[in-house]
């Protein structure tokens, strides 16, 4: 049986969310810019998916902030902090769509591989909360991969 869940536990699960966030936002903030920027026959779809992601992930990036905030932990909340913690390229407006895709693909796959340990350290000190949000945000961002995926 995990040991009750403690502060130095809390503040353990806070620190590895603070990536998750920071990768959350870039990803946010790459797939507004293929939505935007986005040309060619795949205009359309791509530009449809996008939306649908980025609109998905906006409450959800809240929703981390929030879990992080209520382990007692500061937010990180600016644009420094994301890229310092963050992993995720900026998107290129002017490349092809498909390599557009390919890159959003690239970022829902390096945020899933991030969290899929998370939700093992948050169910090790039965930090049910924290890994139920993970595997929600797990499921998205595999279900987002496939979706990226079949459009290559």
């Amino acid at each position: 049986m995990p040991n009750q869940f403690n502060q130095t536990e809390h503040t353990q699960i806070a620190e590895g969310l603070k990536p998750v966030l920071a990768e959350s936002v870039q990803l946010y903030v790459a797939t507004q810019n293929v939505h935007w920027n986005v040309t060619g026959p795949l205009f359309q779809a791509v530009h449809a998916l996008t939306e649908e992601q980025y609109l998905e992930m906006a409450p959800a990036i809240d929703e981390i902030a929030e879990r992080i905030r209520t382990l007692g932990q500061k937010a990180p909340g600016t644009m420094a902090q994301y890229m310092a913690l963050g992993a995720i390229a900026d998107a290129d407006e002017n490349a092809a769509a498909e390599d557009m895709i390919r890159a959003l693909n690239e970022g829902h796959n390096a945020i899933a591989n991030r969290i899929r340990p998370l939700i093992a350290a948050a169910a090790d000190v039965a930090d049910d909360v924290t890994a139920g949000l993970l595997t929600d945000r797990l499921a998205v961002h595999e279900k987002a991969q496939w979706m990226l995926g079949a459009m290559l």
